[in-house]
């Protein structure tokens, strides 16, 4: 039965039962019309039956105005290969490789594919790549459906050039048989956005020091710039007593800060919380659809070619980074950095030269 002929159904019912309990409100009230719908629709059954009772108030589409077959084709396949992305990226992104459609465009063509929400379009990739011949296990399906989504932080952090405060948190992405547990340790300058991510088979303090020795401060290093402090959270594996704790170890080793979140309250680090949905929804929810991982180092390259989209591609809309990607903030801003350290060191050389000077 098609929604006309429902539509049609509906109406003579309203009809039918008015005439068999011989009351007009009560037939409305239980079916839900109004008395005014109830009279138009009997004029127009009693001049015309029931093809009389069609929807004509609704506005057929005008095919007129449909975008090119070419673009809504670009739109559905950048679609499949981006399901994360909402209407308005989608529109940007395809703006680069030379497609212009509006946001509002993009979305009139995912209602027609039946691809408006993340979750159709999760669906769709599945079936896409099931009929391209790529089945994944259960167990891959079932620890992807039962991901723990994280919620969207909004906490304010204070923050004033690279380098000032980077985030620091660890992520659950969940237990993949002949793998085992994945834990992530994600690292996050929470000025330009520039993010790190590294796999480990276990959370513990040393592997949360050894993604700051292998991936941060070498990156920090190599632009000369410190890194002056670190937020995390209260987990074990960033709180402890520094002379048996590896990770507050480290930071003291490094000359760099440690504040830690208040408890119970994970919007305050709330950047690397938005990161990992970020990932979640643009990586992880799509890597996993797509391939079948059977060691930590296959997903941790996988990993690092999506990191390096992330900083140096994919545009950001943060509150320092205007649209740019986190990779050209952070050269854009670098001069912020130095400029500070060079007034710091400027500052504590006339402190020192004042104590010398009241000692003598």
């Amino acid at each position: 039965m098609t929604t006309e002929q429902k539509i049609i159904k509906n109406k003579v019912g309203l009809l039918e039962l008015a005439k068999h309990l011989g009351n007009v409100s009560q037939a409305c009230k239980v079916l839900g019309y109004s008395r005014d719908s109830f009279y138009r629709y009997k004029q127009l059954y009693d001049t015309g039956g029931e093809v009389a009772l069609q929807e004509i108030s609704r506005k057929k589409p005008c095919h007129k105005n449909r975008v090119d077959q070419e673009v809504e084709k670009a739109v559905v396949e950048f679609t499949f290969e981006q399901p994360a992305f909402g209407q308005l990226r989608v529109s940007n992104e395809l703006r680069k490789r030379g497609v212009f459609i509006s946001p509002g465009g993009v979305r009139s063509i995912w209602l027609r594919h039946d691809l408006q929400t993340f979750k159709l379009r999760l669906k769709a990739l599945e079936a896409k790549v099931a009929q391209d011949g790529l089945v994944l296990t259960e167990s891959q399906v079932v620890a992807l459906e039962r991901a723990k989504e994280e919620k969207v932080a909004c906490g304010e952090i204070e923050t004033e050039h690279p380098g000032y405060l980077g985030a620091q948190d660890t992520y659950y992405v969940g237990n993949i048989k002949g793998v085992g547990r994945i834990y992530q340790q994600t690292f996050i300058d929470t000025y330009t956005k520039v993010g790190f991510a590294k796999l480990y088979d276990r959370k513990n303090a040393l592997v949360a020091a050894e993604i700051l020795n292998d991936r941060v401060l070498p990156f920090y290093e190599e632009h000369d710039i410190p890194l002056l402090r670190v937020l995390t959270d209260r987990g074990t594996e960033y709180c402890g007593k520094r002379e048996h704790h590896e990770y507050q170890l480290y930071l003291t080793l490094e000359d760099i800060d440690h504040s830690r979140t208040k408890a119970r309250s994970p919007q305050t680090n709330g950047i690397c919380e938005r990161f990992h949905k970020t990932m979640q929804q643009e990586f992880y929810a799509v890597a996993f659809r797509k391939k079948i991982y059977n060691n930590l180092d296959e997903l941790q390259s996988d990993l690092d070619n999506w990191i390096r989209y992330y900083n140096e591609e994919r545009t950001h809309s943060g509150k320092y980074c205007f649209g740019k990607t986190p990779m050209e903030t952070f050269l854009d801003t670098l001069s912020l950095a130095k400029e500070k350290n060079l007034d710091d060191s400027l500052q504590t050389t006339i402190e020192q030269n004042d104590s010398v000077c009241q000692m003598k």
